[in-house]
This record gives structure tokens, sequence and C-alpha cells, in this order.
């Protein structure tokens, strides 16, 4: 599989089988060969095409970082990249887990209310979290909650959540698309409020407690007309108190047209549920918002008597301005490259402190250049002492130090070529060393250079004409007079082959590697786990 390409930490992960594919990437499972774990490996693909796109997976990864919860998904690592400034997949290494909420419902039909019970307190659990840090998350539905067999649940895909702060312009803040239609609250089907309130996530999870009591989505709409047609079926029309208090004169005007509709009860919809759980399943789906409770007030509803515990109930300190002051301004692609970059440092600790303080090591290789540099060594070591003299594999890797080397006719640069000049080179220079040993400015090589494939030697070698104009001696001395690193009178000569860093030198782009999957096999049909029909509800383990 082309799944890691040119990251070198990705040997560090065995990977197993692809559990899914989607328009972001593909995700597949894996071993952590430096703990043991399984783990989740999320490849991101090209994040950098659109800047909305990005700015959404900066948003999560962000997010999945500040809201750390046992009800909410875990990033455990992020691959460092191979280029600062190049790069354009990224690897999320998630927690694994076995399965979501959409199989569950359907691969289980026998679910128990203790079941019900468990399942709705991990979410009002986690959604009271992420709503104390000031984070809406917009987007809950079966398919964005993960599950495991001992039926634990975590809450994931936190790419449409926003955090609200109080003096956002929420008119323009929340016109963007927000969550998918059946778990939409109607206050969002015809834009009802100018400022929206997380209420809207209670609705979508009262939709989705409603869900796992009857196997089917409980309003499933065929577009926002006929979606808000079927919720007044249900809940019936609303009192002219709620309409009047919509600020949009479309939707007043279509709910007031709507003929009177009389609520069904919910013990007729719901005719073998537990009559608690009733109760709060109708506080959750209250057409008006202000009428739903927030999550800290269902957690205390008498449904929960038996295995609520507030001190299992953490609350969040609320996220910060500065966090996402992305989300206030107009940003760049690079912008947003750079403050990906600063969020996967976040996951390595060392180069995260080099980086605030400005101090980044300039020794530093990339563990895709380290992986490079072992293929190489071991290409001499096999080839070179049975005397050949075929140069190494080419360097593919953005992360590598570029050759310093300009060729005078633009030819196309290779290992090879380079050595052939450095050889053609060095037998010219030898010829002019007895001509002129204290010519100014030209370009001296080393004795064993040439025996060094692909070895830069100087600060700049010019090829395709190995002698040295008088316009180019003059322009090198100027250049060393004007730096302030090195005296006029310096002991190190003006012509000198000293080596000094060439800070104009940049990453080129190289063909990825491939990995080799023949031990992976092909990826498997992911088959969801059925869950155990018997819980200990009191104790809360399963």
């Amino acid at each position: 599989m082309d799944f890691f390409t040119e990251y070198g930490e990705g040997n560090r992960y065995k990977i197993e089988e692809v559990i899914g594919k989607g328009s972001y990437g593909v995700v597949c499972s894996a071993l952590d060969t430096h703990t043991g774990d399984k783990v989740a490996i999320k490849k991101i693909n090209d994040i950098f095409e659109h800047v909305s796109d990005a700015t959404r997976i900066l948003r999560e990864i962000k997010l999945l970082r500040l809201l750390r919860h046992p009800d909410i998904v875990e990033i455990k690592h992020i691959l460092l990249p191979p280029s600062r400034r190049e790069f354009k997949d990224i690897y999320v290494v998630f927690e694994l887990m076995e399965s979501d909420l959409h199989q569950v419902i359907k691969a289980n039909d026998d679910l128990t209310p203790e079941h019900y019970q468990f399942f709705l307190y991990q979410l009002l659990r986690g959604l009271k979290y992420i709503h104390t840090a000031n984070v809406f998350h917009r987007d809950l539905k079966p398919k964005n909650i993960l599950a495991n067999a001992d039926c634990k649940l975590k809450i994931c895909d936190f790419g449409l959540a926003r955090v609200a702060f109080s003096d956002t312009p929420t008119a323009i803040f929340w016109t963007d698309y927000i969550a998918t239609r059946w778990y939409r609250a109607p206050e969002l089907c015809g834009s009802f409020f100018s400022k929206y309130t997380p209420a809207i996530d209670i609705w979508s999870i009262g939709c989705i407690f409603a869900e796992l009591l009857t196997g089917k989505p409980l309003f499933p709409g065929k577009n926002v007309v006929h979606q808000l047609d079927i919720i007044t079926d249900l809940l019936g029309t609303p009192s002219p108190e709620t309409i009047s208090r919509i600020r949009n004169e479309k939707a007043r005007r279509y709910l007031n047209s709507m003929r009177r509709k009389k609520p069904i009860p919910f013990t007729q919809k719901f005719p073998n549920a537990d009559p608690l759980a009733m109760r709060l399943l109708e506080r959750m789906l209250a057409f008006d918002p202000k009428d739903r409770p927030s999550a800290e007030e269902a957690l205390a509803d008498p449904y929960f008597k038996n295995i609520a515990n507030v001190d299992r109930e953490p609350s969040a300190q609320p996220i910060t301005k500065l966090e996402f002051e992305f989300e206030r301004r107009r940003i760049t692609k690079e912008d947003i490259r750079e403050l990906i970059y600063r969020e996967i440092l976040e996951y390595h600790p060392k180069m995260l402190r080099e980086f605030l303080e400005g101090t980044e090591s300039t020794g530093f290789m990339y563990p895709s250049a380290v992986d490079h540099f072992k293929k190489q060594f071991a290409y001499l070591e096999e080839h070179y002492a049975k005397g050949s003299t075929a140069a190494p594999p080419e360097r593919q890797h953005n992360s590598l130090p570029r050759p310093c080397v300009v060729y005078s006719d633009n030819r196309p640069q290779s290992t090879a070529s380079v050595t052939e000049d450095l050889s053609r080179c060095l037998i010219r220079d030898n010829n002019l060393k007895s001509q002129d040993s204290a010519s100014v400015g030209a370009s001296r090589i080393p004795q064993g250079a040439a025996a060094r494939p692909g070895k830069a030697v100087g600060s700049m070698l010019r090829y395709g004409n190995c002698s040295t104009s008088a316009a180019e001696q003059q322009y090198e001395q100027r250049r060393v007079v004007r730096n302030p690193a090195i005296a006029p009178n310096s002991s190190v000569p003006l012509g000198s082959s000293y080596p000094r860093r060439n800070q104009t030198c940049k990453s080129e782009t190289g063909d990825v590697e491939r990995i080799d999957s023949s031990q992976t096999g092909p990826p498997k049909p992911y088959v969801a786990n059925k869950l155990p029909a018997t819980v200990d509800g009191r104790s809360g383990h399963w």
C-alpha cells in the first residue's frame, strides 16, 4: 500500500487493514510497535487544495487536543511531516474503536433498556464537557459516534464544530452548512433565530436516542420543507408565541400558513419505552430551543438516578479566543500550513520547545531523511565492496539537504552527472593549479571529493565552465567583504573552499517512496462486533 509515502515515522506502525474511506482520504487500523496498542490512522490527502478544507482540519485537530474527555475520541499522535513548508498530507493517529453507533443500531436488534440508558448518559456527559468549553459540535449523528463492543461510546468528527464567543457576529458566523438534515434542529431548517445556542446539539442527541429506541431515523426529511413537515407531524404546530419570536420572515409566514396539527403523544410513538425515558426525550425534542434542557440539566433527570455521578461528569475550562483567532480573519494557504504544523508540534515536545524558543536545531533531520540515508549506506556497503562505482539511489525526500550545485546551462541534475562533473573539474583544477596557485575566488575541491558521489564542496560550485571569470571573482570578493560574519583580514582566504551554509537552497520535491504491503494482505471487510446483551447498569461497567 502507498500509505505512508515519505513519512519516516510510519515505520513505527504496522498497517493491518482499511477500515474506512472517504473524500478526505483513508483510515487504516494499525499496530503501534512502540507501545503494542491498536490504533486507527487517518490519512488526509491534499489538505491545502482548498483553504476551507484545511481550516476544517485545523479546527478539528485543535479541538481534539483541547477537549480531553473519556467520551470524546482522543488523538494519540500526529506524524511529523517530511518538510515544514511543503507537506500536503497529514497522518493523525487515533485510539482504535471497533465500530460506530450507526452500525450498532443496524447490527443489534436485541439492545436492552440498560443499553439505551447508558448510551444516552455517555452522550450527554460528553456534550456537557463540550458545551462548558463554549463549543457547539453542530454535526452530531450516529456515524459520528464511535462504539466498542463493551458499550463505550466516543464523540468524534469536530470538523463543523465552532467555538462561541460573546462578541462573535453570529449572523455571519452561523450561515454555513450545519449538521446532517435528519438530525438538524428546526431553528436551523429555516434560519429561525439570528443567534443559535447549545440547544441545537441537544436536539441532535434526542434524534439519536429516538433512533436507538426504534432502530430507524425519527425525522428522515427529503428536503428542508419536508423536514419541517414531519417534525410538526410529531410535535404539532408551534405555538403563536414561538412563531412570533422567529426573526426570519419567510419561515414565520410558512409556519403561520401551515394547517394546525396536534402533537402525537410520545407514549403512542414509542409504546414500549421507559416512561422516564419518554419524558426526557420529549424535553430534548422541544420545538422551541429555550424549552430544551442543557446537557447538565438532562444529566440530573430522574431517568439517570441509578447511574448518574456528578464526580464523573466534569466541566471544561472555556476555550480562549487566542486559540481560534484564525476564525476571525481571512487567512492564506500558507497561514493555515504554518498553523497546522504548529499543531503537529504539540505531539513532538522537544521540537515544539525549540520552535517556541526560536532555536530550532539546524542539525535536525526528519525521520524520512534518516531512513533514506540508511538505504544509501546499505547500497554502498553492498556495491562498493564489490568494486562497483555506480551512484547510490537518488534522494527522494523533501527533508534531505539539497546539493548546492548550479549548472550554467540549466541541465537536469542527478547524482551521476554531479559525480562526473566533479571528476572533470578536479582534473582541470589540478592542471590549472600549477599555473596559478594563488588565484583569488577559484573554487578548489579537496582530493578525494570525486570519490564521494553527491558530496557538495564549498558554498557554490558552477559547472559547464570550471574556470571562474574575473567578474565572478570580483563579486566573490565584494560578497565576502560585506559579510559581517567574515572580517576582511580573516585568516580564511577569499577563494577558499571553506564550507558555508547557502540560505537560498530550497527543498526540491522528489518522487515518493512506496512501502511494501506484501505483509499486510488485501483489505478486509470491516464487521462490527455485536454488543453484549447483559449489562450491570448500576456499576457503570460493561
